[in-house]
């Protein structure tokens, strides 16, 4: 059997990990750790007419910059998933990390339904400024089309 806990960094996500944790050692459960980097796309553009006109190379130049930064976030994002995994003690339990790239609550949905996932152990909200991951909504639209049942960890919860 096998646990799908998506991770921001915030405490409530970390108090999921635990809580996934708890159930792998009691279950025998395997754990996959996700965090999903939000992909920046052309209608995340406020301003796309402001580009009519631009010479062609500062947009290939602002086009780079935008993947480097995306690169550099996703970078940040494996490096978090592995402190998560030296910090705590997933001894004896197998466990898989990576990185996805996409809108969260699909990336979710969709290492759920791929990756054969019994059961998602998420929080109920992360940072809340950060609109990379958790968005309360979020996590209700996880709710609603999960492909398998959802464990939600209230962000106060402290294992």
């Amino acid at each position: 059997m096998k646990l799908l806990v998506p991770v921001d960094g915030s405490n409530a996500s970390i108090n999921a990990v635990k809580k996934a944790l708890e159930l792998a050692r009691k279950y025998s459960f395997s754990i996959k750790l996700i965090s999903v980097v939000a992909k920046k796309n052309s209608e995340n553009r406020k301003h796309e007419n402001a580009w009519k006109g631009i010479d062609s190379s500062v947009i290939s130049e602002s086009e780079e910059l935008e993947k480097q930064l995306e690169n550099k976030i996703k970078e940040n994002a494996q490096r978090l998933l592995n402190a998560i995994v030296s910090k705590l003690n997933f001894s004896g339990i197998r466990v898989e990390t990576e990185v996805l790239l996409g809108e969260p609550y699909a990336k979710i949905i969709e290492a759920a339904r791929n990756d054969n996932i019994d059961i998602i152990v998420m929080s109920n909200r992360g940072f809340s400024k950060v609109k990379r991951f958790f968005v309360g909504s979020v996590t209700r639209k996880v709710i609603s089309d999960a492909p398998c049942p959802v464990l939600v960890v209230n962000a106060s919860f402290e294992p």
